[in-house]
């Protein structure tokens, strides 16, 4: 199996994660850019990772784990209580796609993550533009910070909730890991791969937020070094219900990451480019539209609805908050028209955002 990615990149670290843990081999390619159009034909869009097990091209890290649970049951990472998966399929959600905007910004807005960074994706993956190093080097920051900062409602008046949500997120998952070594047992699950994505290859490598998780969440750091080890527990174990020391990390998907989905969605509906969004308080203006969160927030709905009336029951009872409502309303004005059959993670993918590469 050949992983096309980066060694810095955000859904890179979160599959290589677990696929040590699995014990499945592959190994490790920076994305061949100067292969797009090939890259385009095999998978439908050029991301990061991009999956070639011997031939067979896979994309999207969700639906890419999704499949290689089939192909080896063994240490499976999806709990066994309906609940218990249905929570982790949304944690995961929160971490994938709202954990996305505060991860980039500390990586593009500081001077000294924005170096290392962008001199890192010049040597991976820039080697076959003919320019100066240091031309390359500021072409890669002017577009990041292009695409994942100004267009992503990143200004200096959100930048104080911003960095709030990251304290918040170590803070919810400081007080899990008090308790176990994951976030639903002691084993690591979907819940602990979709927080791996921003907390290993972006917060827990880049210096600015590096530092915070060290000296505010050692625990989250520490599980950080134990998530990439991948030893298996001798006994493998879910929770058998939804432990009550995730409620500060539910409460906060439901208030950041919910908003952003029914947001997105509803503009998404009205044929809009760009939409606003209040989070916590806090005013996001001209974010951009993004038909993949459209199908994010379907395939949370699909999920829930597919539980027992017993467990619908169990999933409320977690999450009585007014935003939660959406994952069990009778229906959304948008429809993404996306994966309708079910070909992920094989076929054409979409890129989270229209002009981006994640």
């Amino acid at each position: 199996m050949k992983v096309y990615g980066s060694r810095i990149s955000y859904y890179t670290g979160k599959l290589e994660a677990y696929l040590r843990y699995k014990g499945i081999d592959y190994t490790p390619l920076p994305t061949p850019y100067a292969q797009a159009e090939m890259l385009k034909e095999k998978v439908g869009a050029v991301q990061m990772p991009i999956v070639d097990d011997d031939g067979t091209w896979m994309s999207d890290t969700t639906p890419i784990i999704e499949h290689l649970e089939g192909e080896h049951p063994e240490n499976h990472v999806i709990p066994d209580d309906p609940v218990v998966a249905f929570i982790a399929y949304l944690i995961e959600d929160y971490g994938d796609e709202w954990l996305w905007r505060s991860a980039m910004y500390y990586r593009w807005w500081y001077s000294y993550d924005r170096m290392l960074a962008s001199s890192t994706l010049t040597d991976e993956v820039a080697r076959h533009l003919k320019a100066p190093r240091w031309m390359k080097r500021r072409m890669i920051v002017r577009r990041q910070v292009r695409h994942y900062v100004d267009r992503d409602g990143v200004t200096d008046a959100t930048r104080g909730h911003i960095e709030q949500t990251y304290h918040n997120a170590l803070a919810a998952m400081t007080a899990m890991l008090d308790n176990r070594p994951f976030l639903l047992g002691n084993a690591p699950s979907l819940a602990d791969y979709g927080m791996m994505g921003p907390m290993f290859r972006h917060y827990g490598q880049d210096p600015t937020p590096q530092e915070i998780m060290r000296n505010t969440a050692p625990l989250v750091f520490e599980w950080v070094a134990r998530m990439w080890r991948a030893q298996r527990p001798e006994q493998p174990q879910f929770c058998s219900e939804v432990p009550s020391d995730a409620a500060p990390l539910l409460k906060e998907i439901c208030e950041t990451h919910l908003v952003q989905l029914i947001a997105n969605a509803d503009a998404f509906a009205a044929g809009a480019d760009r939409f606003d969004m209040t989070v916590q308080g806090c005013d996001y203006k001209d974010i951009a539209v993004s038909r993949y969160r459209v199908w994010c927030l379907e395939e949370l709905r699909r999920r829930f609805a597919a539980l027992s009336a017993d467990h619908k029951a169990k999933v409320k009872a977690l999450l009585p908050f007014e935003q939660a409502k959406i994952l069990w309303a009778d229906k959304i004005a948008a429809v993404s028209d996306y994966n309708r059959d079910n070909h992920l993670p094989f076929g054409p993918a979409i890129n989270v955002f229209k002009d981006g590469l994640p």
